[in-house]
């Protein structure tokens, strides 16, 4: 049986899925893509380690994880978009 070549949204998840794993530790359960014109929209799920799970809990401890993922994604955002713009 051969195999088809993947989507591009399928080849966007699997980037998203490996860069949150390189840069975290921890992949995503899974990665849903919209594409549509212009627009890309990634949403990941169950992406959080179950140390920022429970970190999560409280409004203080929610804050920290989401500005620890924000300043993940800041700094190497390049590289991830520069692999969306390869695939799209």
């Amino acid at each position: 049986m051969n195999k088809l070549d993947p989507t591009m949204a399928q080849q966007v998840a699997q980037a998203v899925s490996a860069f949150q794993q390189r840069r975290t530790g921890y992949p995503p359960k899974a990665v849903t893509v919209v594409l549509s014109e212009d627009t890309l929209v990634v949403t990941l799920h169950e992406a959080l380690s179950p140390a920022e799970k429970a970190l999560a809990r409280t409004p203080e401890g929610a804050v920290q994880v989401q500005e620890f993922h924000r300043q993940l994604f800041r700094n190497s955002a390049d590289l991830l978009r520069q692999e969306i713009k390869r695939i799209t």
